[in-house]
This record gives structure tokens, C-alpha cells and sequence, in this order.
């Protein structure tokens, strides 16, 4: 759900340009070895692969096993569970209440959930849409324990389900900082239930997937009978592993828990070049970066997350669940898109990786280009934090003093665990780019490990302590 593949880098959107026509003879064959080499270095038992241009399908092909147990392939029409990528479906059912003036971006959500928490009063729609509520996410380390108040194999109604997040805590005043929580997406699957009448999925199915011939994607159930689902695994102490189970009530919420397939995902990625959805200012809406009462923009939307590929412009998100990873990534000025969907967890897959990297066999251009190294210290102190990762720790007296609190110890671990599985760091740069705004530098670098590279983005306020560490798949 709704895990997050990637956290926020302060970088804003450039205008791509057009995708220069290219077809090489042997580009499948690239795409296909770049994917069988990624999976097998990942460990993927299963990805599916969608490559589009201008709305239609240029590339559909399945690579491995959806079911480890009967042998059984993964093919274009094969069913992968959604994870996060699943929120723009939310997002987009929102805009289209938006467009019929049933909701309003700026609306305080007590209208819609009367008797809330005082707390709820300054926390918009639009604030859920992007992340900046402040509510707390309801998807923690608690949900693996019996005890806790979400553990996943228990069964809630919507109204249980939503008295336990009202008694959730507040982690930041509505608009003060952006924090990814999943907790955002389901109070909006409840909110079009109350402003419809209509489950969320009920609503997605007559709103989006019928009319644009989604035959296949769907809400999760174990329990109906579903062609052509592949199943998810996860590597537990170096084994590979059937998904968890959860209970209903966790694969039904509008975070994202939906199944979907590359020929149905290419209806989708037409329909986002049309109105047949929404208006275009809807659309521009969504793809829109946050901005917080400070002024500082985030560069993502709603259910968006907006980045740039050497001046192409980009759209993207990831998700995970149960053993699932998916990623889309839309070069929208270059009209191309690529979609990777696996069934293995988010420890141990990176389809967004794999997309980008297929889109640079389409699109050359998208690899960015390197500039001098001439400051050093900097490389230094990026050298000194990033081996401070890998050993689960951090040298907080690096950082500018508002974003120590922003380094948790699960952040830290998530990261620690995410570079051992690239081996050890070889080198780092070349620098990609370097950029000054009001005394404060931002810098992009390469970074290179045994097993892969990683995209760094670093910021630094005037004093040169850290403001900002993302570290991202090309």
C-alpha cells in the first residue's frame, strides 16, 4: 500500500522534449536481457513488463513464474497486486467529485467526517491528497503484533476501522511538513463512500474501469475466484517465501489494494493524455507540487510523484504489498511510459530501477549527463553519511537541526538494509548537478556499488550542514 518506494527530493519539474523516433532491430532483445539480468540479480521470481508510446502498447511481455508451485509463467494478462500505485485511482475519483462540486480541495474534513477529532479542523482534502496532514501512519511496526490497534489478521468494518484512526496521534500541524502516510489514502476511500453511498472500489469500477474497458483490475479478494493472479513471495533469512496474510480489511482500502495488468494499465496511461476522465486543469492539479506553509515546494502531487530525467519531464510512483512491487513511470513530454510490476516484497525488488532503465533503451537522452567534481568536501561528507548507513547509524551533527527528527531509527534501518543488498560502495560521482538558491546548494550524484548504482540527491543550507538526503534507483 502502500509502501513508498522513494522519499521526497526538493527538486522541481523541467519541461521535457520530444522523444526522438527510434526502433533499433535488437531493442527487445536489450529490454529483455536488462530485465532477466535485473530479476536475477534481485532475486524476482515474476515481473511483468509494459512499455508504451503515445497511449498504445509498444512492448507487453511477462519474464519468470507468477506461481513458484505450479510452474506457471507470467504472462502480459497476469494479475499483480497494485500496492501504492493504486492511490491515483483514489486520487483521480476525488477530482472527479471535485469537477461535480460534491468535494472541494480546501474543505476542512470534518464536513465529511462530523464528530472527528478537534485536531482533524485544519486538515484539508487537499492535505490528504498530498501527504500533509500530519496524521500519523496507521501502517506500523504495531500491525505485526497481536495486541496492536491495526494488526494485520484482524477483520474491521469501514466504521471500526475509522474510529481507530481518529485515536491516532497528529505528527505535524496540516500544511507545517509533507510525511507519507498511507492513513491519507484510506479516509479518502471512506470519504467517497460517504459523499457517493458507494464502497470506493464500487465507485472505481463505475467511474474508471468500466468505461475505459479495464476488464481485469479490481479490488483484492482472496476469496472470489480470479484468473490469472500471480502469487506473492517475500525472502525470509535468504528463503523465498509465500506473502503474508492479512486480513480483508487491509486488502480493501483505497491506499492500494488493488490487482491490475499491462493491458489494462495501457487504458489507463491513455486515458491520462485525454478529458476522458477529467479536465486537463484536474489532471494539472494532480501533477501540481505541494506546497507547504513555508513556501517550500515538495515535488509531489496527488498520488504523484514529480521528477525530471535530464530535463525530461517525469511522472511516477512505486508500491508494495504482500509480496508485490510495482512502478509506472511517465516521460510525459516524450509520450512514453513504462510499467514493472513483480511478486516479490520491497526489500529485496526495485522495479522502478528496472522501468527507468528500460526507458533509457527507448530514450537515450533520459541518462543524465555528468559535470566536474569541485568541491570535494562535499563528496566527502556524502562518503562519510552513506558509510555511516550501511552501518545503521548516523552522525546527526551533520544535519541541519529540523531534519535530525526526520532521521527515525526505522528510517535508518530501511536504508541500512537497502545498501548492504547493494554490496559495498565503489565510488562516488560523477556529479550530475549542482544548483545554488538563496545561500543553500543542492547537489545530484552517481553513486556506485558491487551491485548496482543508486541516485543521491543532497541539500545544504548556508551553513553547510545536510538540509536534505534522498537516495533513489536511476
Amino acid at each position: 500500500m502502500k509502501a513508498i518506494l522513494a522519499s521526497a527530493i526538493l527538486l522541481a519539474c523541467a519541461v521535457g522534449r520530444p522523444v526522438a523516433a527510434q526502433n533499433p532491430a535488437n531493442l527487445d532483445d536489450k529490454v529483455d536481457a536488462l530485465v532477466r539480468a535485473e530479476m536475477q540479480r534481485q532475486r524476482i521470481p515474476g515481473l511483468s513488463l509494459g512499455v508504451y508510446r503515445d497511449g498504445k502498447i509498444a512492448k507487453a511481455q511477462g519474464y519468470g513464474l507468477a506461481d513458484i508451485e505450479w510452474d506457471a509463467p507470467v504472462k502480459p494478462d497476469t494479475l499483480f497486486q497494485s500496492g501504492s500505485v493504486g492511490k491515483q485511482f483514489t486520487a483521480t475519483a476525488i477530482m472527479m467529485l471535485v469537477e461535480e462540486g460534491k468535494v472541494g480541495l480546501d474543505d476542512s474534513i470534518q464536513k465529511y467526517f462530523p464528530g472527528s477529532p478537534e485536531s482533524w479542523k485544519n486538515i484539508r482534502v487537499r492535505n490528504l491528497l498530498t501527504h500533509t496532514s500530519g496524521l500519523a501512519e496507521y501502517e506500523s511496526d504495531e500491525r505485526g503484533k497481536a495486541d496492536g490497534p491495526f494488526y494485520l489478521r484482524l477483520d474491521f468494518t469501514e466504521e471500526q476501522l475509522y474510529k481507530k484512526i481518529t485515536e491516532l496521534p497528529i505528527d505535524f500541524k496540516p500544511g507545517e511538513k509533507w510525511g507519507y502516510r498511507n492513513t491519507n489514502y484510506v479516509l479518502l476511500g471512506f470519504l467517497i463512500h460517504r459523499v457517493t453511498g458507494k464502497f470506493y472500489g464500487d465507485f472505481l469500477k463505475e467511474r474508471i474501469f468500466t468505461p475505459l474497458g479495464m476488464k481485469s483490475t479490481r479490488i483484492i479478494s482472496d476469496a472470489d475466484i480470479i484468473p490469472h493472479r500471480a502469487s506473492g513471495y517475500e525472502i525470509v533469512d535468504g528463503q523465498l517465501k509465500n506473502q503474508e496474510w492479512v486480513s480483508p480489511t487491509f486488502n480493501s482500502t483505497a491506499d492500494g489494494a488493488m490487482y491490475f495488468n499491462i493491458p489494462d494499465l495501457e487504458k489507463w496511461d491513455a486515458a491520462l493524455y485525454t478529458e476522458s476522465l477529467l479536465r486537463k486543469e484536474s489532471f494539472a492539479q494532480m501533477w501540481t507540487p505541494a506546497t507547504l506553509h513555508s513556501g517550500k515546494q515538495v515535488p509531489y502531487g496527488f498520488a504523484w510523484w514529480m521528477r525530471e530525467a535530464n530535463g525530461h519531464r517525469l511522472l511516477e510512483h512505486g508500491g508494495a504489498w504482500q509480496g508485490f512491487t510495482t512502478a509506472i513511470c511517465r516521460y510525459v513530454n516524450d509520450r512514453l511510459t513504462v510499467v514493472v510490476l513483480t511478486n516479490l516484497d520491497a526489500e529485496h525488488s526495485d522495479p522502478g530501477r528496472i522501468a527507468r532503465e528500460v526507458a533509457r533503451l527507448y530514450v537515450p537522452d533520459l541518462k543524465l549527463k555528468a559535470i566536474a567534481d569541485t568541491e570535494p568536501q562535499v563528496t566527502a561528507l556524502l562518503r562519510a553519511t552513506l558509510n555511516d548507513l550501511s552501518e545503521g547509524h548516523l552522525n546527526l551533527g551533520s544535519f541541519a537541526a529540523d531534519q535530525r527528527q526526520a532521521w527515525s531509527p526505522d528510517r535508518i534501518k530501511g536504508l541500512e538494509e537497502k545498501i548492504k543488498l547493494l554490496g559495498g560502495l565503489l565510488v562516488i560521482g560523477p556529479t550530475r548537478a549542482r544548483t545554488e538558491e538563496a545561500g543553500a546548494w543542492s547537489y545530484q550524484y552517481v553513486v556506485e556499488y558491487a551491485q548496482g548504482s543508486e541516485v543521491v540527491n543532497l541539500l545544504l543550507d548556508k551553513t553547510g550542514k545536510i538540509n536534505g538526503l534522498d537516495i533513489h534507483s536511476e
